[in-house]
């Protein structure tokens, strides 16, 4: 690997580590989560760690590539906050749903969450279409997940 690799692909790496992790210690599929009516079509609990960490992989290549790809080192820091942003919108959204309770509340976070999505999409895609095309699953993923969370409000509300 150059040394021109060794800093993005570190910090992305560790990043998408610690959101994982993060996300992942959050997420209590304890007594309130099994309790809940799921729509049929709620995949089983084993594909959820799975998905995502292809989600997670996909991201951390995503950054590498957009951050690399970016013309100037401002546009390269923009990237890397709206990524940042994004993370922090994901964690957040674990808390609300797992450790809130509050699925009705995680819905409407998740919307932000998409719309981080999005904007990760648009503005990676100036520069790098590689790197916004890695974004589309995760986009994909996350309107999945919106439908079932928004069944989930539906089929077990009101909360609080």
């Amino acid at each position: 690997m150059s040394r021109m690799m060794i800093l993005p692909v570190t910090v992305a790496t560790v990043a998408a580590l610690c959101v994982a992790a993060l996300g992942a210690t959050v997420t209590d599929l304890g007594p309130w989560y099994q309790a809940l009516v799921k729509p049929a079509w709620n995949p089983p609990d084993v594909v959820f760690p799975m998905g995502w960490t292809l989600i997670y992989a996909l991201i951390t290549i995503s950054a590498i590539t957009a951050w690399r790809a970016a013309p100037t080192a401002a546009e390269a820091e923009w990237a890397i906050g709206l990524f940042a942003l994004n993370g922090f919108l994901n964690i957040t959204w674990s808390l609300i749903f797992f450790r809130m309770q509050r699925p009705d509340w995680a819905f409407i976070e998740l919307i932000a969450l998409w719309l981080s999505i999005i904007a990760l999409v648009i503005y990676c895609g100036r520069f790098s279409r590689t790197a916004a095309a890695l974004l589309v699953p995760y986009l994909a993923w996350v309107s999945f997940a919106g439908a079932l969370n928004w069944a989930v409000v539906e089929l077990n509300g009101p909360f609080g």
